[in-house]
């Protein structure tokens, strides 16, 4: 492994590469199975220390806050002052809840994005990144009847520039779904699906396109399912196999 590659491959996961080494490297780690087993190394890596540096401590100035309440308020009684000092106490507790639990689920969204992106990662690295190999639907939806615990449509792609390659078991918060594969030109686009109640409801019901470290994905919640289209592939294309999926979902 090429030291010129492996020290850019922190600042390529930072997504702070110009755009023009983002495609040199991209393309480069689709040919060396030694640089992409390293990305997916520090991804884990990145991932446990977000986990770890991520959890909510209290803010350092909320008794200041809290004594600023009650001192800039004019002397009363004891008891007056007593309950004014109270209530500010619980005013500021239930911000301080309501602030904790919408960071939990900014957080918890965030994790789930960046499981996906691990798993893609993971099928990037793979020799062997599907365990049904078909470009027909009609092979690949079949298989997955008695693994994961609900059923799906997949599109027909005769008129679009996707080709299916094939199809495995893939898991997000310990849920089985599936994850089908699909490429278009040069680049690789996997598709996850999962039951949308397994994941905790913290998901948006239609995201749109968005960046999650090197990758374009769009995720959107249907039919009680939850479908993630991620891959490294133009906004255009990812919107376009997304379109598609939902498409196919209510033929």
């Amino acid at each position: 492994m090429a030291d010129a590659w492996t020290e850019k491959l922190d600042t390529y996961l930072d997504g702070e590469l110009s755009s023009a080494e983002m495609r040199e490297l991209d393309t480069h780690l689709r040919g060396c199975p030694d640089c992409t087993a390293e990305v997916l190394s520090r991804l884990q890596l990145k991932r446990a220390v977000q986990v770890a540096g991520k959890r909510y401590s209290a803010n350092a100035d909320f008794r200041a806050r809290v004594q600023s309440s009650v001192t800039a308020r004019p002397r009363r009684s004891s008891m007056r002052l007593w309950l004014a000092a109270a209530v500010a106490v619980v005013v500021l507790i239930a911000i301080g809840i309501g602030t904790v639990s919408m960071r939990q689920q900014q957080f918890a969204r965030q994790q789930i994005f960046s499981e996906v992106a691990d798993l893609h990662v993971a099928t990037l690295a793979s020799s062997n990144p599907v365990d049904v190999v078909s470009t027909d639907r009609h092979t690949v939806k079949p298989w997955f009847q008695g693994k994961i615990p609900f059923s799906f449509n997949l599109p027909e792609l005769q008129n679009s520039d996707f080709t299916l390659l094939g199809g495995r078991v893939a898991y997000v918060e310990q849920t089985a779904g599936a994850e089908l594969i699909y490429q278009i030109r040069k680049h690789q686009i996997s598709v996850f699906i999962f039951p949308e109640e397994k994941l905790g409801g913290e998901l948006a019901s239609h995201s749109g396109v968005r960046r999650q470290r090197t990758f374009n994905v769009e995720s959107w919640a249907q039919d009680g399912l939850r479908y993630f289209v991620i891959g490294d592939a133009n906004n255009e294309d990812i919107g376009n196999l997304a379109n598609l999926l939902r498409k196919a979902a209510v033929s």
